[in-house]
């Protein structure tokens, strides 16, 4: 009787690390951060962080991001949180603590109150013909030349336009405003005095500039919104001179910046999916689905200004302790399979999408209206004009801004024919 075969003993599975901030912080991330976002959701929805201003947390699933952004134990403003700036931070950092992102409670409302009463629905429903004439005149450009590069040509020019406009900015110094305010975005690593001192020169820039313009309005007023802030009143409160220069700039941000990023994160999205574009361009209606359903598979923003713990409090059953910074993952929660059915699947028709691209609670985003709606005019126009668009290059040539709060492509060439 021969003696039995040993019985092979099982290979161990392959260990894997856990996710880390260096991982996150990695080129390979930031090019394509979706199954990061996954393994962060499942192995470390908390994660522990060193934020700029000390330790922090990394927020991932939705109910979580949720939690944080309406917690009203949570600031805004750090100082709340018993944290201090340094000099030049304080200094630096003047016009921003005046906006209303940098402020909670009812300092936080009161800002948003009056900026409300300005930039209304019905200021923006307004401007839907002279956004729809913008996009026609872009896109027969892009039509006669057969390419484009659609960033430089569309994402960027429309809604840059549109808020300029809206603001009563002169064209002649749009670009500068856009280049000034792109490249404080776009420094958004680094140690927080760092980051300050390298973006002292455009601040002060902008914020002479803006300074100016309101110096302008307070004698000739037009029907643009400056004037209305001006005008605005809560109250009988009036903003204040800082006020509306942080405010002002603000409003230039929040309504051009992420607009850029939705319509070129979008578009490649699109591409990227033919049989939806394909639907869209069958089925006009679908315009407002698709814009949720693009906010939501390719956020623009990644990650809002963090927030900080005035107590200490509890996330996912770890405990934050006060004055601990938690950024929240607004990318990722619109990813979580525990929020949205099939979550990697772009669904142009998906119902319902309550999403948190804009974030939510008290501090969701001010020009999310306009934004919505010029998305809403630009996507069906490009699927309708364009039924050949295809990438002009490679998708691994294609280069993704520094930002790591804000999501979007430096350039996206396209073929039109």
């Amino acid at each position: 009787m021969s003696a039995a075969a040993p019985v092979a003993s099982a290979s161990p599975l392959p260990r894997v690390a856990p996710p880390t901030q260096a991982e996150f912080m990695s080129p390979a991330v930031h090019l394509d951060p979706y199954p990061f976002y996954a393994r962060l959701r499942r192995e470390a929805p908390v994660l522990a962080i060193q934020g700029p201003r000390g330790p922090g947390f990394l927020v991932s699933r939705y109910d979580d991001v949720v939690t944080v952004l309406k917690d009203e134990r949570y600031a805004n403003d750090s100082r709340r949180a018993g944290l201090r700036h340094s000099w030049l931070e304080e200094h630096l950092m003047l016009g921003l603590t005046n906006t209303m992102i940098m402020q909670d409670g009812q300092d936080h409302w009161r800002l948003r109150n009056l900026a409300h009463k300005a930039f209304t629905p019905a200021r923006v429903e307004a401007l839907v013909a002279r956004m729809e004439e913008l996009v026609d005149g872009m896109l027969d450009r892009m039509e006669r030349a057969g390419q484009t590069e659609l960033i430089a040509d569309l994402a960027l020019p429309l809604p840059l336009t549109v808020i300029c406009e809206l603001m009563g900015v002169p064209e002649s110094y749009r670009d500068t405003f856009h280049h000034l305010m792109s490249g404080l975005v776009d420094l958004d690593s680094g140690t927080m005095p760092a980051l300050l001192f390298r973006s002292m020169p455009r601040m002060f820039r902008l914020f002479r500039y803006v300074r100016r313009l309101i110096e302008q309005r307070r004698r000739d007023r037009g029907p643009d919104l400056l004037s209305a802030l001006i005008e605005a009143e809560e109250g009988g409160d009036r903003l204040s001179t800082d006020e509306l220069v942080a405010g002002t700039f603000l409003l230039l941000l929040a309504g051009h910046e992420t607009t850029v990023n939705l319509i070129g994160n979008g578009m490649l999205t699109l591409l990227e999916h033919p049989q939806q574009l394909e639907r869209l361009r069958a089925d006009p209606s679908l315009a407002e689905s698709t814009v949720e359903e693009l906010l939501r598979f390719s956020s623009p923003v990644q990650m809002p200004a963090p927030r900080y713990a005035m107590e200490d409090v509890e996330v996912a059953g770890m405990k934050i302790p006060r004055g601990r910074s938690v950024a929240v993952l607004l990318a990722s929660a619109n990813r979580d399979e525990a929020r949205f059915a099939d979550p990697d699947r772009l669904d142009l028709g998906r119902a319902p999408n309550k999403h948190v691209a804009f974030g939510f609670g008290a501090h969701y985003c001010v020009g999310a209206l306009l934004a919505r709606v010029e998305a809403k005019i630009a996507f069906p126009a490009l699927a309708r004009r364009f039924p050949g668009a295809a990438l002009a290059v490679p998708k691994a040539k294609l280069r993704w801004r520094r930002s790591r709060a804000l999501r979007g492509l430096e350039a996206l060439p396209l073929r039109l024919r």
